[in-house]
């Protein structure tokens, strides 16, 4: 892992000059931006019994599904295409350290970003005047688990970038997984057949893999480490793979 920190620079400063970095940026803020202002309207027309914090994150997938895509459908797909996989892949450096590097600079940018709506609740604190609209809580909370879960998020977009050499195709499997991930395990938590007989096993499974459920229990201060495994296991297997992806992609070309 000698060179992963020379790759993760160079992908870093890649992404700062990609015009895809700055349209993912201008419209993550852009949506964040008409969220929070949503929230703060109906907040001003009637009370609300949790806090402002609360409702900005469960909302969090909505930029999630186009933010992933932007900062990874490049990171192999585009080296691909170009044949320059194959010339980096002939210097001293592995295809673990390789993706680790490109893994790592678009995370770092999902955080960055992530990081910058945290004005907005600078904002609301300096004007609002009332100290119930700034929940410290469900505040830390959330921006725990957008870190934590971000993990999985990039990973799965490294190896969708991995298996294509074209980065629309590579957006798409993004998103496609993540909506997936996101809302479709929501949604087979409530099929009755699941609740019964031998697919009871199948149905705790996917209790567990509820990601609302997480966000839930972070905005509560409730860190469970079977959550912290459940992130850490499917970053790291995505990442396994797309390792075994380009090596694979490598010996067949």
């Amino acid at each position: 892992m000698r060179h992963f920190f020379t790759i993760l620079g160079h992908e870093v400063r890649m992404l700062l000059v990609s015009p895809s970095t700055y349209v993912a940026g201008v419209l993550f803020l852009a949506v964040m931006g008409f969220i929070f202002t949503g929230i703060l309207k109906s907040y001003s027309a009637a009370a609300q019994e949790i806090s402002p914090a609360q409702v900005f994150f469960q909302l969090f997938w909505l930029p999630v599904l186009f933010l992933v895509p932007l900062l990874t459908m490049k990171c192999l797909a585009e080296e691909r295409r170009l044949g320059t996989i194959e010339t980096l892949l002939t210097t001293p450096v592995t295809t673990t350290e390789v993706v680790l590097g490109k893994f790592g600079a678009a995370y770092i940018l999902y955080l960055l970003l992530w990081a910058s709506t945290g004005v907005f609740f600078y904002i609301l604190s300096r004007f609002a005047g009332d100290a119930r609209f700034i929940d410290a809580a469900p505040l830390l909370g959330g921006y725990l688990f957008i870190a934590i879960s971000g993990l999985l998020f990039i990973a799965v977009g490294v190896f969708s970038s991995s298996l294509s050499r074209n980065q629309a195709v590579a957006g798409i499997v993004t998103f496609t997984l993540l909506f997936g991930l996101i809302v479709g395990i929501r949604y087979l938590a409530d099929i009755q057949a699941l609740q019964t007989g031998v697919l009871q096993p199948m149905k705790a499974a996917i209790d567990y893999a509820q990601i609302f459920n997480h966000l839930d229990d972070f905005s509560r201060g409730i860190v469970d480490t079977r959550q912290l495994l459940f992130y850490l296991s499917g970053a790291s297997l995505a990442l396994i793979f797309s390792i075994f992806s380009v090596e694979a992609k490598l010996l067949h070309s």
